[in-house]
């Protein structure tokens, strides 16, 4: 199994572009992260490069996330945000070789229907899976949770999959976070099992705290151990909050794994 730590939430303690560094130092081979707002990209690829690591996934633009966004997708009065925003993190992808771009698809908005938000949301990201096809870069689509993001647009395996059935381009895949699914469906082998075929990534946390493996409800070893038996060969994503004082603490759970 290959874990990639999600810089955007570990190694909190550090700036940002030291992140990666941390990463590496801690033993990573990979790292993914949340759009790098504020930060000049170019000094973003610099680090990524001057840790010697590889980055499997990183999201475009999802919006102010401190202040409750979770993606632009579905707003009409963002869509040139997130076209702006496009062709940025394609540059980019192409500069760190990262084969994936996380489209989260946003709130629900009152006055309109759910499904004009969807068809408009459809609309944006099969614009931007065109963009990126040229690149070999795939488009992740990742249901979230309701209790911790809000009323999320999509928020179940079953949601995501049709919206990628509507979006209806052969390089939009589902971002399957344990976490997440946790929270709104739980199932989660039994899920993984079914639809491991249009899961391009996975990211965990335990619930329902994000804290790391080992720190909740969620049996991790039986949990990976089928993931690994159905032959996923992709980087599974750490995005938790470390209930310890550093990351490097609560990596304990990691060396347990390995030893059984």
């Amino acid at each position: 199994m290959r874990f990639c730590a999600n810089v955007s939430i570990l190694f909190g303690d550090a700036p940002f572009l030291e992140r990666f560094a941390r990463a590496a130092a801690a033993g990573f081979g990979a790292v993914e992260f949340w759009w790098p707002a504020g930060e000049d990209p170019g000094a973003v690829a610099d680090a990524v490069a001057a840790a010697a690591l590889q980055v499997p996934l990183f999201n475009f633009d999802a919006g102010d996330m401190p202040a409750g966004d979770r993606g632009l997708l579905a707003d009409p009065d963002r869509v040139a945000q997130f076209r702006a925003n496009v062709p940025v993190a394609l540059d980019l992808a192409r500069r760190v070789g990262c084969p994936r771009l996380n489209a989260l698809v946003g709130l629900e908005r009152p006055g309109a229907t759910r499904a004009e938000q969807l068809a408009l949301a459809a609309e944006q990201v099969r614009w931007a899976a065109d963009e990126a096809a040229g690149h070999g870069i795939d488009v992740m689509i990742e249901p979230v949770n309701t209790t911790d993001n809000g009323p999320v647009l999509l928020h179940t395996t079953r949601q995501g999959l049709e919206f990628i059935a509507l979006v209806d381009r052969p390089n939009v895949r589902l971002q399957y976070d344990v976490f997440h699914m946790q929270r709104m469906e739980g199932d989660l082998v039994a899920t993984l099992t079914e639809h491991l075929p249009a899961i391009g990534h996975v990211q965990i946390a335990d619930a329902p705290g994000r804290g790391e493996p080992g720190t909740g409800e969620i049996n991790f070893p039986f949990v990976l151990r089928a993931l690994d038996a159905l032959g996923y060969d992709g980087w599974v994503g750490l995005e938790y909050r470390p209930t310890t004082s550093t990351t490097e603490q609560s990596l304990g759970w990691m060396r347990a794994l390995e030893e059984a």
